[in-house]
């Protein structure tokens, strides 16, 4: 019974540490593994320095990216922060008085 009392700490510190790093890294993961699945041309992306710009192609560690008119620029891959959702359509609804 005194061994399970000396053990006790640290069993605490090792689920500790599971709630603390391991969960969030793997979380992280995840995340990172769903936004590279969603790279594709034409799909808006902003890159971890805070540049929008469109996919003009994708190689396995590179893409292209067109951050203006002309200006298309190769970065990794790696560098994609956040795919942008495409913007909803606006309609135009008429008030009728």
């Amino acid at each position: 019974m005194d061994n399970l009392g000396a053990l006790l700490p640290l069993i605490l510190l090792v689920v500790a540490f599971f709630f603390l790093v391991v969960r969030p890294a793997r979380a992280r993961q995840r995340a990172f593994l769903q936004t590279q699945s969603e790279l594709a041309p034409g799909t808006r992306v902003m890159i971890a320095s805070g540049i929008f710009g469109d996919i003009v192609s994708l190689a396995e560690d590179t893409i292209e990216l067109r951050v203006a008119a002309g200006t298309v620029v190769t970065v990794n891959r790696q560098a994609v922060a956040r795919v942008i959702p495409p913007a909803p359509a606006e309609t135009e609804t008429s008030i009728e008085d």
